[in-house]
């Protein structure tokens, strides 16, 4: 699955991109600013307009390690969408980003009440989580396995 496949616009129909749409809002971000760090309350999420989002995991005794870099199109957060609502990867703007951003407890009121349009956000949030934890199996067996250790079956 790559990422093409998790973007927005290619993993909701247009009715439901427009209706999430309906609650979005504008922000930007300058290089280096955080935008959310592990093990905190997951109340929102962002869609990357322009710029780069680095995903990164705290690994203990060594510096946070850069999971996978979002662009254009690509979901900044899942954590909202699962009980507890907490992150769990941090974020750095690489870049300067513009992005939508989305208030985390209005999504979920809107899943609860259109169950296909729930069920759709869910799909498409299921897929960018598998994504994202494939992302980062591979990303810690480059960094951290023996040579030849790391084969994926």
């Amino acid at each position: 699955m790559t990422s093409a496949t998790t973007t927005m616009n290619a993993a909701l129909p247009a009715e439901h991109r427009e209706q999430l749409m309906r609650v979005a809002r504008e922000v930007s971000f300058e290089a280096g600013t955080r935008l959310f760090e592990e093990g905190r309350r997951a109340d929102r999420f962002w869609i990357v307009r322009t710029g780069t989002v680095a995903l990164d995991l705290h690994v203990p005794g060594r510096r946070p390690v850069v999971i996978e870099s979002l662009g254009q199109g690509e979901l900044v957060g899942w954590s909202w969408h699962f009980p507890p609502h907490v992150w769990h990867l941090g974020a750095d703007a690489m870049s300067p980003v513009r992005a939508w951003e989305f208030d985390a407890g209005t999504v979920r009121a809107m899943c609860a009440e259109d169950p296909e349009f729930g069920r759709a956000i869910a799909v498409w949030v299921g897929r960018v989580v598998a994504q994202r934890l494939h992302a980062s199996r591979i990303r810690l067996l480059d960094l951290y396995a023996p040579y030849g250790s790391g084969g994926l079956s």
